[in-house]
């Protein structure tokens, strides 16, 4: 944010400045929630927490700049201004909130979908950082805690705002919309992730949508027409569609369409032609080739496309920064090979039955690419639980081991509470699958890799095998 008086963070969040406070006293530009990230005029947000509560760090936040402080309880002896708020936790959306309001010229993208989401938002922020200067979360910054400390980086040049929204039941997003205010909105995709917790599809779809719902109607709800739960969203919104599309030109009514044409590949990185029609217009193009890895980046891309063209950014400017844009975000398809020859694929971030099988037909066709030099290579998958299916997940599960056998894997392991389903699967498949107790145990598992070999790791974050990828790497050294 700008440096503002401390008496506009107390008129946004209903704080009283403590009488010893000067009028004159500024904060800013950083706001944390984290002592060691504060800097010289920083506001420091002490968040309560379970295990750790950030009362106790406004001193560390003090001896590193911060001048004040969001808190539930004054100090005996304060060290910073400390305003006083029931909940630091809303003070910072409330914040957030009234600062995003005060800038000018600022337009908002709001990002969700069920996976993808993260990419999605990293190639966004890379075409519009080609265009003009844009604020976009760190990671999977899309929470109430995320949202609103990814908002409050943006200040008086900022010219657009990408804004990832997740959800874990109905009304987040709605929440969030109306912390941030977006004028895009872009859906992704719905799938089965965090079934577990809005117990159906429906309820999924009821929750995205919350997002085209808040649009204003000069904005864009950027949809993705080969989802039909997506595509259904369009009822939802009076802001204008933009549809985007892999494969074929969107066949739906709409005031834009984006679409992505004769995608190819050469070892999982898409080549394509972005093409781009306004209604009433014929389509213009330009090529793309992606540095990402997988095809299910495509769709990314052209989602990312479509939000930037509907913000105005030139067609010309979006190829170029789509065919320059790189990975953001850790763990998400990180692929390194090692000095053997060994592939090691870590896209241990997340998953959900939906990135999984995007995950595995990226290997299979990284599998493919190499087996045309090193005709023996092999591809070796290290699986754990997706969580938050609920009463799905054993079916899932079962159903992610039946897919890794046709997908090509010639050993799988499995780790969590679901590991006996995905060797089931993978058994009945015609797989070597073993099921292994904690993660570190599948190292010595892999311990005989051979040039060319290919190991995917994934799970849903939980579960850690980052620490896995980790490891396999170092043992090559």
């Amino acid at each position: 944010m700008d440096v503002i008086g401390v008496s506009e963070v107390a008129a946004h969040t209903g704080a009283t400045v403590p009488a010893a406070v000067p009028d004159t006293l500024e904060v800013g530009p950083d706001v944390v929630i984290d002592s060691r990230l504060a800097t010289p005029g920083a506001l420091f947000v002490a968040l309560p927490g379970e295990q750790v509560d950030g009362h106790d760090f406004l001193a560390a936040a003090h001896a590193r700049g911060a001048v004040a402080a969001l808190v539930t309880r004054a100090s005996a002896e304060p060290m910073l201004a400390e305003l006083v708020v029931p909940d630091p936790a809303q003070a910072l959306a409330d914040l957030a909130a009234g600062v995003v309001r005060t800038l000018r010229g600022l337009d908002v993208v709001g990002i969700t979908g069920s996976s993808g989401k993260t990419s999605t938002k990293d190639l966004l922020a890379q075409i519009l950082e080609a265009h003009a200067p844009t604020v976009a979360p760190q990671g999977s910054f899309n929470n109430e805690i995320g949202v609103p400390l990814t908002a409050l980086r943006a200040d008086s040049s900022t010219r657009f705002l990408v804004s990832e929204m997740g959800a874990r039941g109905r009304g987040h997003i709605a929440w969030l919309c109306d912390l941030v205010a977006p004028r895009v909105g872009v859906v992704v995709n719905v799938g089965s992730a965090h079934l577990g917790e809005f117990g159906s599809v429906a309820g999924i779809v009821a929750a995205k949508g919350e997002l085209v719902e808040a649009l204003p109607a000069d904005g864009w709800a950027v949809l993705n027409a080969d989802d039909l739960n997506v595509a259904g969203m369009a009822d939802r919104t009076s802001a204008r569609l933009a549809w985007f599309s892999v494969d074929r030109r969107p066949d739906r009514h709409g005031d834009l369409a984006v679409w992505a044409g004769d995608p190819t590949a050469t070892a999982e990185r898409y080549a394509f032609t972005l093409h781009v029609a306004p209604a009433g217009t014929s389509a213009a193009q330009v090529p793309v080739r992606l540095a990402l890895t997988g095809r299910h980046h495509v769709a990314n891309a052209v989602a990312a496309a479509a939000a930037a063209f509907a913000l105005g950014v030139p067609l010309e400017t979006i190829g170029e920064a789509l065919t320059t844009a790189g990975p953001r975000s850790r763990w998400r398809m990180e692929i390194t090979e090692r000095a053997d020859g060994v592939l090691i694929v870590n896209d241990s971030y997340n998953a959900n039955p939906d990135s999984m099988r995007a995950a595995l037909a990226t290997a299979a066709g990284l599998l493919a690419d190499r087996r045309r030099t090193a005709p023996g290579a092999r591809l070796f998958a290290v699986l754990g639980d997706m969580l938050e299916l609920g009463s799905a997940a054993p079916a899932e599960h079962a159903a992610l081991g039946a897919l890794a056998a046709r997908s090509g894997v010639g050993t799988l392991i499995a780790v969590g509470g679901h590991a006996d389903e995905v060797v089931s699967g993978a058994v009945a498949g015609g797989v070597d699958a073993v099921r292994i107790e904690v993660r570190e145990q599948a190292v010595p598992l892999l311990a005989d890799l051979q040039a060319g070999d290919i190991v995917l790791l994934k799970a849903s974050r939980g579960v850690g095998l980052d620490t896995v990828a980790t490891a396999l790497l170092e043992a090559s050294c």
